[in-house]
């Protein structure tokens, strides 16, 4: 089903009738929530170049290949991961029974029951994947979903809504499109999960919002994920590496690396190897390249480039990375070259914001010590990335720091392993989902406990005597 404009009483409405329908057919099996990834996975298989056209039209310009790579075959492998594990995952946990009721025939197990209906409210940035992603958990989990998919991508969000409406009534998955005002009211609603993924600072607004009827949440938001360059990284494969995450949908990633710590006697190095990794990935330039989408919208697009004038004001060395010096003041879309940031100060905007966008800063240190300190006087990030082989600095970077995960000697890859969970940590998010982690991050973790029906229980109950006293007296000892 699909809701157009604004109607805060059908939004109420459509809820209630989820939650009804799942009341009314109690925890689904098996085979129905295979049934229901299946016909993602169909809609997807089926319709995934219109959504890549779609997303292409919001973007302006967008890789196609990207597209499928990122959005299509990546929601189908998630759908996938979850259809194959989720009977497994169903099954209940035995788990300990303290002692001596363990001896008396006394059981215990977690079961996994569907929480009922799941909100998701997914960004721009990757419209189909960060829809499709967490519904393949919600479906795992055996719950039903609403969906609020981002304004900025209208189109994709308006096939969304039409090609989910074909392939599931309005009593398993609903969507919602909308503006801002819909978004406040969608994250009013009482749902039994909510999982927004997003900037920060709205996260601030849904959570309140969500609060006032106690919903659980999944906060998948972004933050500043630093990269640190060890004096033993191999400098050219780290740069080819970080550059292909910093230009892959032209660095508007949660994940994207944000700002690189080099070794001082190494920036000029890295500089003309990061100048060379864009150059190879690049070859024809960047302006009329089909690998290389452009900034979403002109907002976006000026924020980026007010980002780059205010480093240059402040004494930052700019190095734009335009293999073959392409002119971007006169384009159809709004596609911005990869710019490197060279001695940026933290007075900088482009070192207080999160980027989302190909803009890298490059910090220089003396110690990794140094490094790790800059990044702890900071907030946690959603994603760190260490490059080097030196497996003792390794560590130390990675016991002294807190993120929401970690790529070692890559960017970005973290996110593509399903059986990992993917969160952020404080100001980056809260909860994770993603395989196993999403199968019960969309549950209820039941506990059940079986009495035994041995009578020795009544020692426990008054009148206590000298049974009960030595009982007691065995257990409050060191």
């Amino acid at each position: 089903m699909a809701l157009d404009g604004f109607d805060e009483g059908a939004l109420d409405q459509a809820l209630a009738k989820q939650k009804a329908a799942h009341l009314r057919d109690g925890s689904p099996s098996a085979a129905k929530r295979i049934e229901w990834i299946d016909r993602s996975i169909d809609l997807l298989v089926t319709h995934g170049d219109a959504l890549c056209q779609a997303m292409a039209h919001d973007f302006g310009h967008r890789s196609a290949d990207q597209s499928r790579f990122s959005d299509i075959a990546g929601s189908i492998g998630s759908l996938k991961h979850s259809r194959k594990h989720l009977k497994k995952w169903m099954r209940p946990e035995k788990r300990s029974v303290e002692f001596p009721l363990n001896l008396l025939g006394s059981k215990a197990r977690v079961e996994f029951q569907p929480k009922g209906v799941i909100g998701i409210i997914s960004p721009w940035n990757f419209p189909v994947n960060l829809t499709f992603a967490p519904l393949a958990n919600a479906f795992a989990a055996g719950n039903r979903a609403m969906i609020k998919p981002s304004e900025f991508t209208e189109a994709t969000s308006e096939l969304m809504k039409e090609l989910i409406g074909q392939y599931y009534s309005d009593e398993e998955v609903t969507v919602v499109t909308g503006g801002p005002e819909v978004g406040a009211a969608f994250s009013r609603l009482p749902f039994d999960h909510l999982v927004f993924t997003g900037a920060t600072s709205v996260a601030h607004h849904v959570m309140r919002a969500a609060a006032e009827n106690l919903v659980p949440l999944t906060l998948e938001l972004g933050g500043k994920s630093p990269v640190v360059l060890g004096k033993s990284a191999d400098l050219e494969k780290a740069a080819a590496r970080i550059m292909a995450g910093k230009t892959m949908n032209a660095g508007q990633i949660c994940l994207a690396p944000d700002y690189a710590f080099v070794p001082e006697d190494k920036t000029g190095e890295f500089v003309g190897y990061a100048q060379g990794a864009v150059e190879k990935m690049f070859p024809t330039g960047l302006k009329d390249n089909d690998d290389y989408t452009s900034v979403v919208n002109q907002r976006h697009y000026d924020r980026l480039n007010s980002y780059i004038d205010d480093a240059r004001e402040k004494g930052a060395e700019i190095v734009e990375i335009n293999p073959t010096g392409d002119n971007f003041t006169q384009q159809p879309s709004h596609k911005m070259a990869p710019h490197l940031v060279l001695n940026p100060t933290d007075d900088m905007k482009v070192m207080q914001d999160e980027i989302f966008g190909p803009i890298l800063p490059v910090k220089t240190y003396k110690n990794t010590e140094d490094a790790v300190r800059y990044v702890n006087e900071h907030d946690r990030p959603l994603g760190l990335y260490y490059f080097g082989e030196d497996a003792s600095e390794r560590d130390m970077v990675l016991n002294s720091t807190t993120s929401g995960g970690v790529t070692v000697n890559d960017v970005l890859f973290h996110v593509a392993q399903e059986d990992l969970p993917f969160g952020g940590v404080g100001p980056s998010g809260m909860g994770s989902y993603h395989g196993i982690d999403g199968f019960r991050e969309f549950s209820h973790k039941k506990a059940i406990y079986t009495q035994t029906g041995s009578e020795m229980l009544a020692m426990m109950r008054p009148p206590y005597g000298d049974a009960f006293r030595k009982q007691i007296a065995g257990r409050i000892k060191k």
